[in-house]
């Protein structure tokens, strides 16, 4: 099972560095991983990151690693965001769960989906790493003393895939087997099982309660719009990897997409599903499909206003970015007929594999 990070053409030649962060040792840690790298101090992360007018496309080519700190005041200590803790969004999946939150511990991905909100919020494809994850959890367990928490880590990036260089992970698997009313998960394009593998080998029990999210898209998306990403036969077999190890797993047929110049989008997307539930039958003959799933989801494409004209300023060539979405209520997405058609025929077919109480859709 390949575990390679990704491969750009000049990985972080240059990292930025704040001097807030400088002597911790997970800085030391992620530097390591770098020998080659310049190291350049800053003041503040965003002196780098927040101006507007930034090469957008040529830092995602040569993207460069800046590590920050939380820069978090006493005055703030009562808000959530201030430990970089957010309610979660509208436009997000909540699966039931009323106390949902997302933590931004990186900025932006080391993929380059052409479809993905990033390009559309962020001023910069720079990649930022906050390293000290200890304002995190000080604020979890002031929330988790109140309600339980649902804690999506990883939509601001792809943690899994950078997993090698900063154990946040690691860290979060440890810090949930310790709270019995937290529930995190974990989105992935990523191959990179091979860490969480290794994770097991070496003691570690990851609970229940924390879940590899994998998002699958069907291949002609997958080799036309997820560049850098890996292809879609082998995230397939990461997560039948994750299965086989005993993981929570979840699918994630999310965002759909009407595939540009294909009369039958529909078509590529039941394909994918059969044979990726398939795949699991043969892969764990033994077992049910309901018992080897925590669940599946599915959404049609749905961005913000605001982030999809950014997106289409910095992707003027982009069919999936260019197409002509309706707007409602703040945010674009397809036209009711065409989401609610591909949308319910996933439904079925999915339903063929799985009972109701398995399935989200977002509508």
């Amino acid at each position: 099972m390949p575990s390679t990070l990704w491969s750009p053409v000049k990985p972080f030649s240059i990292i930025y560095l704040e001097d807030g962060v400088r002597d911790l040792p997970r800085t030391g840690e992620i530097l390591s991983h770098f020998p080659s790298a310049e190291i350049l101090p800053i003041r503040h992360y965003k002196d780098l990151f927040a101006p507007s007018g930034q090469p957008w496309l040529a830092e995602k080519h040569h993207p460069a690693l800046i590590l920050a700190g939380d820069h978090q005041l006493p005055s703030d200590a009562d808000d959530p965001a201030s430990a970089r803790i957010y309610h979660g969004a509208p436009v997000c999946q909540n699966f039931g769960n009323f106390h949902f939150y997302y933590t931004s511990l990186m900025m932006n991905c080391i993929y380059d989906c052409e479809y993905c909100y990033l390009q559309g919020m962020y001023p910069s494809a720079n990649v930022v790493v906050f390293p000290d994850l200890t304002p995190v959890f000080s604020r979890l367990e002031s929330l988790l003393q109140e309600h339980p928490v649902y804690l999506c880590i990883s939509y601001d990036t792809d943690l899994l895939a950078f997993e090698g260089v900063t154990g946040f992970i690691r860290d979060f698997i440890h810090f949930t087997a310790k709270h019995e009313n937290l529930t995190v998960e974990c989105r992935t394009k990523s191959a990179n099982i091979g860490i969480i593998r290794q994770y097991l080998a070496d003691g570690i029990q990851i609970p229940d309660r924390f879940i590899f999210a994998w998002t699958l898209s069907p291949s002609v998306i997958s080799a036309r719009f997820e560049h850098l990403s890996p292809d879609t036969d082998t995230r397939i077999q990461a997560l039948l990897e994750a299965i086989r190890l005993g993981l929570s797993v979840r699918i994630c047929f999310d965002p759909l997409l009407e595939i540009p110049g294909e009369a039958d989008s529909a078509a590529h997307y039941r394909d994918l599903i059969r044979t990726t539930f398939e795949a699991i039958r043969e892969a764990v003959p033994d077992r049910e499909l309901s018992d080897c799933l925590r669940d599946v989801s599915l959404g049609a494409f749905r961005v913000t206003k605001g982030h999809l004209k950014n997106m289409r300023q910095r992707r003027p060539d982009s069919l999936v970015v260019q197409y002509p979405y309706h707007l409602e209520n703040g945010a674009y997405s397809y036209p009711e007929d065409i989401k609610n058609g591909l949308t319910r025929t996933l439904l079925s077919e999915i339903a063929r594999y799985l009972p109701d109480d398995k399935i989200f859709a977002w509508h």
